[in-house]
């Protein structure tokens, strides 16, 4: 049997039976999956829904499934075909979505799955129910055209990627290694085999509170024989405010000095995301009293998302930013006494860096199958995260392809049918490379 020609007959089956894959993103669409951490509304929160339409599918496809429930009512759906693991192949995708947002500014029912000018509309359609759909897709049309993968198919459809990848995590520590990993977020074409790890943290820097009467004898010099003895504040806001300063060089300097191949220049960003100013600090730091400005505030947070390179470990990025930290407050005489808390994993939040070698076996199988359909190949890096970073931490080699389209996080998203059957074919082709076939 000559690869080539099963491959071709493989691709005429995508061809011919192009229908599945638009309807199987269609339905998946109509069924609602918001993230219910974003959005909790029973009517919009059906990912169990998803999943049972899916189990179904594959298991006609020949798959066996089970669930994980890795929150209440918050399943992944986890699909086998049984095989060498050797040449083991994992697939994934979620199912969550994110939330509608200012529907009135929608053109189409957003869980409509409406077909229009060549696309599948909805809210999911690119991110990403039409990449589970080309998955299975692929797996389909092997079959159909008469074979079967010689090496083991994992088919992961997880929950709460969109809110920090607790479900691929969950999945890749509980579920068998695969040799490689395809992960079909959106890439318009483009094979990325990296991406860099992002950290949510917390930097608390601490005051001293006093009243507000008694600024004066905190930023003006007083006599030394002060008949009052008035304690002087230390204004909490005012040195986050130079923390924040201060951060912005330090990140212009990661940014001239690190670099990645496939990645833009400066890609290792520290975005201050939430401030939090205020009276009387928790555990955490945050302030408990944030309505009173007459107190000289004693507590000031800021929680960042940090971004760093592919081939960094965590460990070093860590110990480099700890080391800023310090730095900043060894120039302040408040805080050479009383440090800055660093604390990381935010929410549980944190995304190990993706960096397969271009040359590994599961890029290349991607870059001859897209050659083989006339397709250009471009090869670059994913600038945001995905849950390909949790099975790459659990060591297992992936690579993120997937689809065309707009709209994902906006209005009006949508999926390019031509895509989807573009990326079925090249998934399916690349199973039949990376697994090896044999007839049935």
């Amino acid at each position: 049997m000559s690869i080539e020609k099963a491959i071709e007959s493989i691709q005429q089956v995508v061809e011919q039976e192009r229908d599945f894959v638009v309807g199987l993103t269609r339905d998946l669409v109509r069924i609602p999956s918001v993230n219910p951490k974003f959005e909790a509304n029973e009517k919009l929160n059906r990912e169990p829904e998803v999943q049972a339409h899916l189990a179904r599918v594959l298991e006609e496809i020949g798959l066996t499934t089970q669930q994980q429930e890795v929150f209440p009512n918050r399943p992944n759906l986890i699909g086998t075909l049984p095989g060498s693991d050797e040449r083991s192949l994992l697939l994934n995708g979620h199912v969550d979505v994110v939330p509608v947002v200012d529907e009135a500014r929608w053109t189409v029912d957003p869980f409509g799955g409406e077909i229009r000018d060549g696309r599948v509309w909805g809210r999911g359609a690119i991110d990403m129910k039409c990449g589970i759909a080309t998955m299975a897709a692929a797996v389909r049309a092997i079959g159909k055209a008469g074979y079967r993968p010689i090496g083991r198919i994992d088919f992961h459809a997880v929950v709460d990627e969109e809110a920090g990848g607790f479900g691929a995590a969950h999945a890749a520590r509980t579920m068998p290694k695969a040799r490689a990993g395809i992960v079909t977020e959106p890439t318009w074409g483009e094979i990325l085999p990296a991406a860099g790890g992002l950290e949510w943290v917390r930097v608390a820097i601490p005051g001293k509170s006093a009243h507000a009467g008694w600024r004066y004898n905190t930023i003006y010099p007083q006599r030394h024989d002060n008949p009052k003895r008035l304690e002087p504040g230390v204004n909490a806001i005012e040195l986050g405010t130079l923390f924040i300063m201060a951060l912005r060089e330090f990140e212009r300097e990661w940014g001239m000095n690190k670099f990645h191949p496939l990645l833009p220049p400066g890609i290792t960003t520290i975005n201050p995301g939430v401030v939090i100013g205020g009276v009387s600090p928790d555990a955490d730091g945050r302030p408990t009293l944030l309505s009173n400005p007459a107190i000289i505030p004693d507590a000031f947070v800021v929680d960042l998302d940090l971004k760093f390179l592919p081939q960094e470990k965590k460990e070093n990025v860590r110990a480099e930013f700890e080391a800023f930290v310090r730095a900043f407050a060894s120039q302040h005489g408040f805080l050479r006494q009383n440090p800055p808390r660093v604390i990381w994993e935010l929410q549980g939040l944190h995304f190990p860096p993706l960096d397969t070698p271009v040359d590994h076996a599961i890029v290349q199988s991607l870059v001859s199958q897209r050659k083989a359909l006339g397709l250009p190949v471009e090869i670059s890096a994913m600038a945001g995260v995905c849950d390909a970073a949790h099975y790459s931490g659990a060591g297992i080699p992936c690579v993120i392809y997937g689809c065309s389209g707009d709209g994902l996080h906006g209005i009006d998203e949508y999926v390019e049918i031509d895509s989807l059957v573009e990326t079925t074919k090249v998934l399916a082709a690349t199973i039949a490379e990376f697994c090896g076939l044999r007839e049935i």
